[in-house]
């Protein structure tokens, strides 16, 4: 798989090479919410963020934090086995579990680094209405589920649950920024995690 070459440098970054990330997943709003994570890390720093269509090796809705965070790992780790030459690869996993008679959603975000550096978070999490909880445990993915009570299209590649949910309020990719934040935790304080 071939990325575009990188941009030329701006004279004053001549020295500062650009860092290549890629995302487990072609899905523009996981692209852009890493994007803005590193960016808010690390400012000082030029980025090219690509997005590759990556499986997770786990059910199309996980189900539960171990299947979900598996997910996000794997997505990270066959992204680097599928593009080695990046310097960071992210994969980004949305889940979903029962709590007592509700559902709530989350999402993982595992980061990794040429240096064998792992970093890892979860998003907060959010109770879903009973109508889409029925509709998951029925066999489908939240993403449609959420299309199908908001009377939506593709709303997994837009703001998502938690956008409609909050109306706006937070969108899926603002969601999911923090936590990419979170996840670079082990990169931004180097060296308390070596």
């Amino acid at each position: 798989m071939a990325f575009p070459k990188r941009k030329n440098i701006r004279p004053e970054r001549q020295r500062e090479r650009e860092l290549l990330v890629v995302v487990g997943s072609k899905n523009p709003v996981k692209v852009q919410c890493t994007e803005n994570g590193f960016q808010r890390a690390f400012s000082a720093h030029h980025f090219i963020v690509e997005g590759l269509n990556i499986n997770s090796e786990v059910s199309d809705q996980p189900f539960g934090d171990a299947e979900t965070s598996l997910g996000a790992f794997n997505r990270a780790k066959n992204a680097k086995n599928t593009f080695p030459e990046a310097d960071y690869w992210v994969g980004i996993e949305g889940g979903v579990e029962d709590l007592d008679d509700e559902m709530t959603a989350f999402a993982w975000v595992t980061i990794m680094d040429r240096n064998g550096v792992v970093g890892k978070s979860k998003t907060a999490t959010f109770i879903l209405p009973e109508a889409i909880g029925k509709l998951i445990r029925g066999g489908m993915e939240l993403g449609e589920a959420d299309d199908k009570v908001f009377d939506r299209e593709n709303s997994k590649q837009g703001n998502g649950a938690v956008g409609m949910l909050t109306k706006g309020t937070i969108d899926r990719k603002e969601y999911y920024e923090q936590a990419v934040v979170l996840a670079l935790i082990p990169f931004i304080s180097d060296n308390l995690y070596t």
